[in-house]
């Protein structure tokens, strides 16, 4: 039977919403938890992640033949942790309240079991066309995942979005959601959402089946 042909499209869009790292795949918790208290810095850390994906994965594709099989994991941590670096000095360089506010998160983006998963599991195994799709997908869904969480903690934990107030002076806010044990109810909540909308494709989808059946029948 032939093996079904993916396309480059659905390399990346898969890591939007199907294989989403953080809301199907679990991943990258540290920084997901850690950094989301605000908009800006789940934004920031997401976009700095993204970045560092893209690179290694077109760096592992590119030397994956010249890699010896032995210090694969060594080389992808040495490759991951050039761009880290790049990375660390180029926030500096923007904004140093947004570099404090990332804090050492920065340099654990090394250790991200994200970005050293899809090294070994995918870019070390395909083109860099595909490889760099996979990263951007991986990335773009890790951003927006981090996007959603630092906007719900910000807004119910300092009543504003991107600094700008969103309620009455008289909004009483959420205090547990800035600190860290905010980002767990923050996950929770938008895991709900995420488990009941997938819950909704898979009966909508089986509905579907359901009736082709029948009219097959």
């Amino acid at each position: 039977m032939a093996l079904k042909q993916v396309s480059p499209t659905d390399e990346f869009i898969k890591g939007l919403w199907r294989e989403n790292p953080v809301f199907i795949q679990v991943l990258g918790m540290c920084p997901a938890l850690a950094v989301s208290n605000t908009a800006i810095n789940a934004l920031a850390m997401g976009l700095a992640t993204t970045f560092v994906l893209l690179m290694a994965g077109l760096s592992v594709s590119l030397l994956r033949n010249f890699i010896p099989r032995e210090a694969r994991i060594v080389s992808y941590i040495c490759i991951i942790a050039t761009f880290v670096t790049c990375v660390d000095y180029a926030i500096m360089a923007i904004s140093i309240e947004l570099h404090r506010a990332l804090g050492a998160f920065i340099a654990l983006i090394v250790v991200n079991c994200l970005i050293l998963g899809r090294s070994e599991a995918f870019a070390s195994k395909h083109n860099p066309g595909r490889a760099m799709l996979d990263a951007l997908g991986m990335g773009v869904g890790f951003t927006v995942a981090l996007f959603f969480i630092g906007v719900l903690r910000e807004i119910l934990g300092s009543g504003t979005l991107f600094g700008v107030d969103m309620f009455p002076d008289g909004f009483q806010t959420w205090t547990v959601m800035v600190l860290p044990s905010g980002g767990f109810f923050a996950m929770a909540m938008w895991l709900l959402v995420v488990n009941w909308i997938r819950q909704r494709e898979a009966n909508a989808e089986k509905e579907g089946d359901d009736r082709a059946g029948e009219v097959a029948s």
